[in-house]
């Protein structure tokens, strides 16, 4: 099969489109997937460069994100009955059989290719409203939002929430589903175009996080009082006048950093608020589970939809890196194989 690999950290340079074997047949609680397209997600960019707390070893080939068909499942993923929507909402439970189209949001063997071997707990249903395309923008992006709403965030309805870098992957996802549950979103972003793409979305507010008066301009968007909630796609650049923006006993949630940052905090101490963390990969099982459940929902129902941004062949990984990385961004690149 081909597959993207690197070799080195370092550069998207460092990523090679080559022939490599097929991976081996699926093992207990493992399924094997046939990919239609695989998702790009920063993270990627951060593992490629070197630039991350838990490093693959070298060869590997990147990507979590991706959609396709099972072809083989492993002893203890057997599949159970197909699910329906019930009076109380679909359902993406049971491993699905092989045939079936899924999304993926883990895979051992890497996802920028063209078979992926995977955990089974970490494939699930691709709901017949979504094309290939859009479903390897599910699950990173939107499981990831998810836990930042409701498993990290804790958000309550009436509450005021901020997205900063609301026309990323994650950010987009945050909006849609802020919007779902009926809370009031604000969002910035540093493009015109993405600026459109976060009101589309259903955004009440949305500033450009570039220019030197959006603090204020937020701060009076909230009717001076400040959010409730922060969603931070680059901490490294927005955590310190997140701080000054919460309302009291408010939270920030981190989901991005690409480096240091300055606070004071005697703002959070003013608020009695919080910053969490979240990182999806270390997150406990039971509750990636019921995040995926409710996006089932909400994708099957159509409260939910990706946005893709463009679509690259597999042997321009790089070019999809460096976008990545120069931004704005404008919704999901994603490669087809």
């Amino acid at each position: 099969m081909r597959a993207v690999r690197v070799h080195s950290f370092g550069g998207p340079e460092e990523l090679h489109l080559e022939e490599v074997a097929d991976p081996r047949l699926p093992g207990p609680g493992e399924v094997l997937v046939r990919l239609h397209a695989a998702g790009v997600n920063p993270v990627d960019t951060y593992l490629r460069a070197g630039q991350y707390a838990m490093l693959p070893p070298l060869p590997y080939t990147p990507g979590s994100d991706g959609a396709g068909v099972v072809e083989a499942v492993g002893p203890g993923a057997a599949p159970g009955p197909a699910p329906a929507a019930q009076p109380g909402g679909a359902t993406s439970a049971n491993a699905p059989a092989p045939g079936e189209r899924v999304y993926t949001a883990g895979a051992i063997t890497g996802t920028y290719a063209e078979l992926a071997l995977c955990p089974a707990a970490q494939v699930h249903r691709l709901p017949d409203t979504l094309s290939f395309v859009e479903g390897a923008a599910v699950g990173v992006p939107y499981a990831t939002a998810y836990r930042a709403l409701f498993q990290r965030g804790r958000a309550q309805q009436g509450e005021l929430v901020l997205v900063r870098g609301a026309s990323g992957g994650v950010g987009l996802a945050t909006v849609q589903l802020a919007v779902a549950a009926n809370l009031t979103v604000h969002g910035t972003a540093g493009s015109p175009a993405g600026r459109d793409l976060v009101s589309a979305q259903g955004a009440a507010l949305v500033v450009d996080h570039g220019a030197p008066d959006h603090g204020e301009a937020l701060r009076a968007a909230s009717g001076g009082r400040g959010y409730d909630l922060i969603v931070e796609m680059a901490a490294h650049a927005g955590l310190g006048e997140d701080l000054a923006l919460l309302a009291p006993r408010g939270r920030v949630i981190v989901v991005g950093s690409r480096g240091p940052v300055e606070v004071v905090p005697r703002e959070l101490m003013a608020r009695e608020a919080d910053v969490r963390g979240l990182l999806l990969n270390v997150a406990p099982a039971g509750e990636v589970a019921a995040a995926h459940e409710a996006l089932y929902e909400g994708l099957a129902r159509g409260r939910l939809r990706p946005v893709v941004a463009r679509e690259l062949p597999l042997a321009e990984a790089a070019t999809a890196h460096r976008e990545i990385v120069a931004g704005p961004a404008t919704g999901k690149i994603v490669l087809v194989p």
